[in-house]
């Protein structure tokens, strides 16, 4: 799925359930970071090594999963809501990152 389709699929979920007037970008912005924080506590005192034998519990695993699709919710109705192609975007991104960190021979 690419995120044009995934933005039309939330935007129209959104709309169906007259929550628009809530999703300004100011209140999006901080919903992603909110998400963003509740994923944090998933790993927060544990070592890495702690945090991979723990997504062995598939309710641990799908309880992650949960947090970074709000996160990914959020962060895609804010890129609609500022009118930016998140395909485009990440891209581009991808592009720039490329040619800031090129491969080393």
């Amino acid at each position: 799925m690419h995120f044009r389709e995934l933005e039309e699929k939330l935007v129209a979920f959104r709309d169906a359930r007259g929550w628009m007037k809530y999703h300004t970008p100011k209140n999006l912005a901080i919903s992603a970071a909110v998400e963003m924080g509740e994923l944090l506590e998933h790993f927060q005192w544990e070592s890495d090594e702690e945090i991979l034998e723990s997504i062995k519990d598939p309710a641990k695993k799908e309880a992650i999963a949960d947090e970074i699709a709000d996160v990914i919710i959020y962060l895609t109705l804010l890129a609609h809501e500022l009118g930016i192609d998140l395909d485009r975007a990440v891209e581009e991104k991808i592009e720039k990152n490329g040619k800031k960190y090129p491969l080393r021979t």
